[in-house]
């Protein structure tokens, strides 16, 4: 696990620096994830200071958020914590493209299938360039 912090300067500059590479032994349980990234927040003593804490949708993630909540003041968290879970929005986006990608994969494939006919060999590019000139 990698745990990146983003914060403000002094002089209103975004930060981000990567704070800690952590080891997590399998299995990666809701448990495990909350334990090792509450040692880290507290080693960096951030626990007071977090606003947001951004993951992906894997649902051992949304358990292990909740178990961070219960272990963290909730006069702490901005709004209560409502704002705490933040879902990776590139995590997201991978989703929709891959979803957007599979509806339309037998014309990806016919299209590569129909290129790679017309590039097997010189004569058929040949005949290719020919058509399109036309």
């Amino acid at each position: 696990m990698t745990v990146t912090a983003h914060f403000i300067d002094e002089s209103w500059t975004l930060q981000s620096r990567i704070i800690r590479f952590i080891y997590v032994p399998c299995p990666h349980t809701a448990e495990t994830l909350s334990e090792a990234l509450m040692s880290c927040l507290l080693d960096w003593n951030i626990d007071r200071k977090l606003s947001t804490l951004t993951v992906d949708n894997c649902t051992t993630n949304d358990a292990m958020i909740h178990m961070i909540c219960d272990k963290l003041p909730c006069s702490s968290l901005m709004l209560g914590g409502n704002l705490f879970h933040m879902r990776c929005c590139a995590h997201i986006l991978n989703l929709i493209v891959r979803a957007g990608l599979s509806a339309i994969e037998t014309g990806i494939e016919a299209i590569r299938d129909s290129v790679a006919f017309w590039t097997a060999t010189p004569k058929r590019v040949e005949k290719f360039e020919e058509a399109a000139r036309h």
